[in-house]
């Protein structure tokens, strides 16, 4: 790698797998490193873009804080998945960072979780953006306890067994396979939630990812998204000069004259506007719903009566987490706003039920 490029540093992995919350702990060790984020968001209210800006709690630095707008450092892509829209999307905001690139250390980019890594990949070879930038690494995160649930698994057949004992689980193929090329594309493989497996089991996901990747690419567990920022930035992979070898299930569709579309096309995604809400109300509501619908992933923010902190909902499964990430502001309008992401979502039954939550 060239010392006179900007490193980029792609984060992919499947909805929920812990994206944003490795990047927050990533941000705050910036440690006077200049960090342009890239946020490919998935549905009308950025919520990772705003997660990503906030301060954490426990944050006793004020140089550590992201930055606060596009000019200081956030990009949103939200107008489609960067996979489909890198020309339209992703070149546009790559050339305003090579312009400022005396201004910018590192380049981190979080895909939405519906995202093939390849294309992306294979876009730092346009010329344009190969003088200037490489990828540094691209890094997979996988969601520890989905993998020991079975929604990722060595052996279809065992999927498909538990796919019919439990009706509340739908294992498509194309997610599968997305998975798949997600992890054919990384440098590095870091397996979430750590904290939430016991030995036995954190053994057996590591040897079900171990049984789909080569030996070259390393394996991390972590817990609440904590790693150190060297075991992410400066692995100087230079990813785009291999990505064309890496060949992938989309890949195959193509070589095949198979007419498909991608595996975010046959998502919802709905983002639904409500006032302030009771939280606990707001919680069993969302868990109700993912219960009775195909809803993959649940993410927003809550308004609460007589509380000066906004609330953030974070729903993977059954597992919803929610805590308070920081005041509202004096010129902030106090409503709260829920992203769910699915199959056959019907928007005003969701709607409806979620409103029950408003106070």
């Amino acid at each position: 790698m060239q010392l006179n490029k900007i490193p980029a540093t792609v984060v992919t992995g499947f909805l929920g797998s812990g994206k944003t919350t490795l990047l927050s702990n990533i941000l705050k060790q910036a440690n006077g490193k200049r960090i342009a984020v890239i946020v490919n968001e998935f549905g009308e209210l950025d919520i990772d873009a705003e997660l990503l800006r906030s301060c954490p709690l426990d944050c006793e630095d004020e140089n550590a804080e992201a930055p606060a707008n596009d000019e200081n450092g956030i990009y949103e892509l939200a107008n489609g998945c960067i996979c489909c829209t890198v020309e339209e999307e992703f070149l546009p905001v790559m050339q305003q960072l090579v312009e400022r690139r005396d201004d910018i250390d590192h380049i981190l980019i979080e895909t939405s979780g519906l995202a093939l890594p390849k294309p992306l990949v294979q876009a730092f070879n346009w010329p344009e953006i190969k003088a200037h930038c490489t990828v540094d690494s691209v890094i997979t995160v996988i969601d520890g306890p989905a993998v020991a649930d079975g929604r990722f698994a060595h052996n279809p057949e065992q999927v498909e067994t538990q796919r019919k004992a439990d009706d509340s689980l739908d294992h498509d193929p194309s997610l599968q396979e997305l998975l798949e090329d997600q992890i054919n594309s990384a440098d590095l493989i870091v397996v979430s939630k750590n904290d939430l497996l016991d030995e036995a089991t954190r053994s057996q996901v590591e040897n079900t990812v171990r049984g789909r990747i080569s030996d070259e690419v390393k394996l991390i567990n972590v817990s609440n998204g904590e790693i150190a920022s060297e075991l992410i930035m400066g692995l100087e992979a230079a990813s785009e000069d291999r990505i064309n070898h890496v060949h992938t299930h989309h890949d195959h569709h193509h070589d095949h004259g198979h007419h498909h579309k991608h595996a975010h096309d046959d998502f919802d995604s709905l983002s639904i506007k409500l006032g302030e809400v009771d939280s606990d109300k707001l919680i069993s509501v969302i868990k109700q719903l993912i219960a009775d619908n195909n809803i993959y992933r649940a993410k927003g923010f809550a308004a609460l009566p007589g509380k000066p902190m906004r609330q953030v909902i974070q729903g993977v499964g059954q597992r919803i987490d929610s805590y308070f990430d920081r005041l509202w502001q004096a010129d902030e309008t106090r409503s709260s706003g829920i992203v769910l992401i699915g199959k056959d979502l019907n928007e005003a039954n969701l709607t409806a039920s979620l409103k029950t939550a408003e106070v």
